[in-house]
């Protein structure tokens, strides 16, 4: 993504000339008549997303029209790396850097393509990055995003517990961060169950992986993202149409990854924890079945309900190691129910919060990012779909109704006094492609939640 664009002005970058539907009329009447007729003889209607190339008289690109937004979107000029001819561009014109930073990212999302078993068979074009723009942070920008998008492309059979552990490392080595695991049985020893029984079943050994960064004396910021790398659904086996993208399962643990490295490599003043429990859900003799008591970390005993709502066990182990810290913020990711895609579709993530404030802020960050989010509700008459007659709780109710909330009440169990947590529960997976938005894997949240926490550090 970042080969799409260039830090130093080139002289035969092409004006890519930016104009909201309010504006083309009077740009208009300044063209001469060969632009006039040529936008005529191609019947161009301006339009956010649409473009036209104009030839000189050589026949060469001389300029792009390009239809904005008004307020500008991230994905006006998304669809143009790949559509425009070879070359360099460069925005036309003057603007706030703030609007040519975001165009700039949006440039960078629609160059992206997974390429790691599919060579794209043809380059982007490149934009100058305009004057103005903080070039190394719309790099962080750009590099954690596609990132997290290729972690979530990754086939499972390239990208297993220790693979993704293996990225975590590779991003804690370029900030000064650092890194423990525990793996395999020792998170046995070390009061983790509830991610060793649902990784127990695979060859692949579960982990947790535990990523720490910055300054102990600032405000203490705790991500949690869920490391699923393939989820079959255990014994209570997925059907094939809702196992195929199961590689995605581990999107949570990406996005989470994706927001440290932002914060870190932004230097934002916060002391970072990443937690991942990282693990396959897979098939064997070893593997826990439905019905299994497992006693968690804190203490809870659970009945397993369904082995397929396995994110909700490692992500509770997390959260209750999280809690013994105390943060002052603490976050979970995961694509965590089928409930959450069916209440609020593919694009939009559900949100959970047991601080109102934090809601606000999020909801705030995710209009200002276009990364939407929609808050729901942590109603609590909903807990008792959490009874058991064997055990504290039941890992996954047997109702169709609430999959979303009863999830969201099970994790805040084991947030302890935690009194500013959010839980985001996304697709991490474009179905079909949208400029900038290729189908595959996707960083839902990622931005919203930097932008979130930026904002805070601001008011330290």
């Amino acid at each position: 993504m970042m080969n799409s664009l260039l830090r130093q002005a080139s002289p035969e970058a092409v004006p890519v000339t930016l104009l909201t539907e309010a504006s083309y009329d009077r740009w208009l009447k300044l063209q001469p008549a060969r632009v006039v007729n040529w936008l005529k003889a191609h019947d161009f209607k301006l339009k956010p997303g649409r473009f036209c190339v104009l030839p000189d008289d050589q026949g060469r690109v001389e300029r792009v029209v390009a239809g904005l937004s008004d307020p500008v979107s991230l994905w006006d000029v998304a669809a143009l790396p790949r559509q425009l001819p070879m070359g360099a561009y460069r925005l036309d014109g003057d603007g706030e850097a703030s609007r040519h930073e975001w165009l700039a990212l949006g440039w960078a999302l629609g160059a992206y393509r997974y390429d790691r078993y599919k060579k794209s068979e043809s380059a982007a074009a490149r934009l100058v990055v305009p004057i103005g723009v903080d070039f190394d942070r719309l790099r962080c920008a750009v590099e954690a995003m596609g990132r997290t998008r290729d972690l979530i492309n990754t086939t499972a059979a390239d990208l297993g517990p220790q693979e993704l552990a293996a990225a975590v490392v590779e991003v804690a080595k370029a900030h000064g961060a650092e890194v423990a695991q525990i793996i395999g049985d020792d998170l046995i020893k070390e009061n983790y169950p509830a991610i060793h029984a649902v990784g127990r079943g695979s060859p692949r050994a579960p982990r947790l992986i535990d990523l720490r960064w910055g300054n102990p004396q600032h405000p203490s910021v705790t991500l949690v993202g869920k490391g699923v790398c393939f989820d079959t659904g255990g014994l209570d086996l997925k059907p094939p149409s809702a196992m195929y993208t199961m590689k995605k399962d581990m999107g949570g643990a990406a996005v989470a990854l994706g927001v440290a490295a932002m914060v870190m490599g932004n230097g934002l003043p916060v002391r970072l924890r990443l937690l991942i429990p990282a693990v396959e859900n897979s098939v064997s003799g070893d593997s826990f079945r439905p019905s299994d008591v497992i006693r968690m970390r804190n203490g809870l005993t659970v009945e397993v309900g369904n082995t397929d709502a396995e994110g909700r066990l490692v992500l509770a182990d997390a959260l209750a190691e999280a809690a013994t810290e105390n943060p002052e913020l603490l976050i979970d990711f995961a694509t965590l129910t089928g409930a959450a895609r069916s209440a609020v579709g593919t694009e939009i993530a559900a949100l959970f919060a047991n601080d109102d404030r934090l809601a606000a802020d999020l909801l705030a960050a995710s209009a200002a990012t276009e990364d939407p989010l929609w808050r729901m509700p942590l109603h609590k008459n909903y807990d008792r779909m959490l009874d058991s007659s064997i055990a504290d709780l039941n890992s996954c109710p047997d109702s169709p109704y609430a999959g979303a909330i009863t999830a969201a009440l099970f994790l805040q169990r084991f947030i302890g006094a935690s009194k500013s947590w959010a839980h985001l529960d996304f697709m991490a997976w474009n179905p079909s492609s949208k400029p900038g938005r290729p189908e595959g894997g996707e960083a839902g949240t990622l931005r919203t939640v930097y932008k979130m926490i930026e904002q805070r550090t601001k008011m330290i």
